[in-house]
Formats: C-alpha cells, sequence, structure tokens
C-alpha cells in the first residue's frame, strides 16, 4: 500500500473529525457517509458533463441535487430523532401520522397520499399493522376493500412521537428565519402539487413523453 494513501486517508478523516458530521460514538459507516456527501456536493453537473455532448442545465440539476441531498440529511435526521421508536424511524411514521389526520382510509389510499409505489406501501402497511399500530376492517360498502385505522397503541405511539418528531422537524429546517421558512414551505408545495399530480395521473408515463407533455403545457 502506498504511503501517500495512508497520508491522504488520514487527513481525510482528521477532516471528518473537524466537521460537524462528526459526532461522539462515530462508526465507519458515518464516515462513508460523509465522505460520499462531500464528494457529492463538490461535483457540480458542468463538471460531471464538460467531457460529455451533453446539455447542462446548471440550475435545474442543482435543484435536483440539493433536493437529493436534503432527502438524504432527512432520513439521518428522522432515524436519529426516532430512535426510541424503531418501528417508525423509516418511512412508517408518515403513514400513522396520515392515518391520524385521515382515518379510514384504504390501502391504497393511504399509500397514495404518501407517494409511494405499491410494493413499498404494502410493505410499510403490513410492517405496521404486525407492530399492532394499524387495524383493518372491512370497508362498509366494498366487501371486497378495507379501511385502516389507528389502535389504541397506535394512537399511544403517535403522542409519544409528537414531540420527537417536532423536534426533529425544527432542526431540518435550519438556521432559516421565519419569512426564509414561509418562502421555502410556499415554494415547496408548489413544487410537491406539481409532482403530485404527475404521481396521480402520469405515474406509469415513460419519462421522456412526461417531458414532451410540459413542453406543450408550458
Amino acid at each position: 500500500m502506498k504511503t501517500d494513501f495512508i497520508i491522504d486517508l488520514l487527513l481525510q478523516v482528521k477532516e471528518f473529525e473537524n466537521s460537524s458530521a462528526c459526532k461522539p460514538n462515530c462508526s465507519v459507516e458515518d464516515f462513508r457517509m460523509w465522505l460520499n456527501d462531500k464528494k457529492y456536493t463538490e461535483e457540480s453537473p458542468t463538471k460531471l458533463f464538460k467531457n460529455e455532448n451533453h446539455l447542462v442545465s446548471f440550475t435545474e440539476n442543482e435543484i435536483c441535487k440539493q433536493v437529493l441531498l436534503l432527502g438524504r440529511y432527512s432520513k439521518l435526521l428522522i432515524r436519529k430523532g426516532l430512535g426510541e421508536f424503531p418501528e417508525l424511524a423509516n418511512e412508517e411514521f408518515t403513514y400513522l401520522y396520515r392515518l391520524k389526520d385521515e382515518p379510514f382510509l384504504t390501502k391504497i389510499q393511504l399509500i397514495e397520499k404518501n407517494g409511494h409505489e405499491k410494493q413499498t406501501g404494502t410493505q410499510i402497511i403490513k410492517r405496521l399493522l404486525e407492530a399492532g399500530f394499524l387495524e383493518e376492517k372491512n370497508d362498509e360498502f366494498d366487501k371486497r376493500s378495507k379501511r385502516l385505522n389507528l389502535t389504541e397503541l397506535g394512537q399511544k405511539t403517535f403522542h409519544e412521537s409528537v414531540e420527537k418528531v417536532n423536534q426533529t422537524s425544527k432542526i431540518l429546517s435550519g438556521k432559516l428565519d421565519d419569512e426564509e421558512k414561509n418562502q421555502l414551505l410556499k415554494i415547496l408545495k408548489k413544487l410537491n402539487e406539481f409532482h403530485g399530480h404527475l404521481y396521480t395521473e402520469y405515474r406509469n408515463t415513460d419519462i421522456k413523453e412526461i417531458g414532451i407533455m410540459l413542453q406543450t403545457i408550458s
């Protein structure tokens, strides 16, 4: 093994230790994630495609990159914030909270309101049912369908986890002031309304066809 490689590795470890990502009892996995995020942040669409014959829209690609990064950071924060509730620490808590807000949804309704593919949503619902957080009953008007609702345990878990979710949400909002938070919320809602429409109406449409359709609309 070359000495330069070892020196470079030690310098990277030192940089990680001095970063905000390094916490007590950090693992090799934390270091690996930091390296990935560091590399991803340093790259730009222009640099990535500078030797290729591709037209690059810097702004749109940067939006995509920032959204992806924020998604990764939010997942990490949620896992930390809901550490006392491991059954909810991935996507499960969004299903629990949705049913608290809108009880007696069908499985398909619940999955679609969370923007998931059917297979992913079905697995999440299955885990929540097995954990005793949800119960299902036959639909009053359609015996082939079932409605979902929170059990007493699900209600209890919801109330116990609210404080942790609120704390996580505040951290995720970073150091934005109230005006910036309101502006960001407005933009995110507008963007999510757009993608919610795509998800509902064009879920099985080819990406090229969606692009052509958008050009026609604009």
